[in-house]
């Protein structure tokens, strides 16, 4: 027969008059001490003039860059996530000084703060690498590009083809429009200037339709349907014209974008499981790497690799002020660039 078991003793309401410290239940090594140690050696002066002065006290950009860093490093992206990590997890608890911002002063920070300079924050990180002599940023660089779908609904696209037709409808019907008018009413519009319809605007269209309704207001021969036709280009044309006008300067010369993430472009994304390859709002976005360390990054709106490169590469020689001895860069297909 074998002995009797014997269990360690468990009280988890015990009470201990030495509690412990947080140091000591974080290993030597551990990642988020390097954390700690790299964030402690970057200059948060560009996210400290993101911050006006009175009113209540505010979590110190260093401790919130600590928290988004190490939520980065272990998965945790979600800021909900990010609050319950910074109340629960001791490696974090340690990291923030047992402070616990909550998920909406953490997506203010993400959102606000750090927008603008976040690359600047990114730019020393690389540098302090550089000065440990982990990477050079003379040397040769690896650069490649990825397609990141947008969190926007895919099925509020807007089409840049689609506002050119439907402006060339409008100038068409617009035409028509002011032809009936001369062969119904040339008397009165014979001291009117001559209207082209080559380029339209809210203005324009408003008051073409205003001097066809005048010249046609007595005439009893107006087909009805021509009556029904202006009264709804009066009312719906010129806001038309400027909903189109407003989507065109977001778009930027694209050809398309999502209304709910406007810098967002349609790409088409490799095909899934059940080859599926569809268009989805997107984002291309283009990293240069040099011994598994990613030195700089550039997102783009343009569909292709080969169209992202050069401005991929001016922005690391503005942000180092250096130019490496090569980009190799594998855009659809392997490119070597002196």
């Amino acid at each position: 027969m074998g002995g009797k078991v014997v269990f360690k003793e468990y009280d988890p309401d015990q009470l201990t008059f030495l509690p412990y410290k947080l140091e000591e239940l974080v290993p030597p090594g551990h990642p988020v001490r390097i954390v700690k140690q790299v964030v402690d050696q970057v200059d948060v002066k560009p996210i400290n003039r993101k911050y006006k002065g009175g009113g209540a006290s505010s979590f110190h950009p260093r401790l919130m860059l600590k928290l988004l860093v190490y939520g980065y490093l272990t998965n945790t992206y979600s800021s909900r996530k990010l609050e319950d990590q910074a109340a629960q997890n001791v490696h974090f608890m340690w990291l923030l000084g047992m402070k616990k911002p909550d998920h909406n002063t953490i997506n203010r920070f993400r959102s606000e703060k750090l927008s603008g300079v976040l690359q600047q924050i990114f730019s020393q990180i690389v540098l302090l690498l550089q000065q440990e002599g982990i990477v050079s940023l003379k040397e040769a660089v690896f650069t490649d590009g990825t397609k990141i779908e947008s969190a926007a609904n895919r099925y509020t696209f807007v089409w840049g083809k689609s506002i050119k037709a439907n402006k060339e409808k409008m100038k068409a019907q617009l035409d028509e429009l002011w032809g009936y008018a001369q062969s119904i009413a040339a008397e009165e519009l014979k001291d009117t200037a001559p209207v082209t319809f080559e380029e339209v605007n809210p203005e324009k269209v408003k008051e073409t339709i205003a001097k066809i309704n005048a010249a046609l207001d007595d005439k009893q021969e107006v087909d009805k349907k021509v009556k029904q036709k202006l009264s709804y280009a009066k009312k719906h044309w010129p806001e038309n014209l400027k909903k189109y006008e407003e989507q065109e300067k977001l778009l930027a010369g694209r050809n398309s974008m999502s209304k709910t993430d406007p810098d967002a472009t349609f790409m088409r994304m490799k095909e899934d499981h059940m080859l599926n390859g569809q268009l989805k709002p997107t984002y291309n976005l283009q990293i240069s790497t040099q011994q598994q360390f990613i030195l700089n990054y550039s997102l783009h709106q343009t569909t292709t690799d080969y169209q992202t490169l050069q401005s991929h590469l001016e922005g690391y020689e503005a942000l180092y002020n250096e130019k490496p001895k090569a980009i190799v860069a594998d855009a659809e297909g392997t490119e070597k660039v002196p």
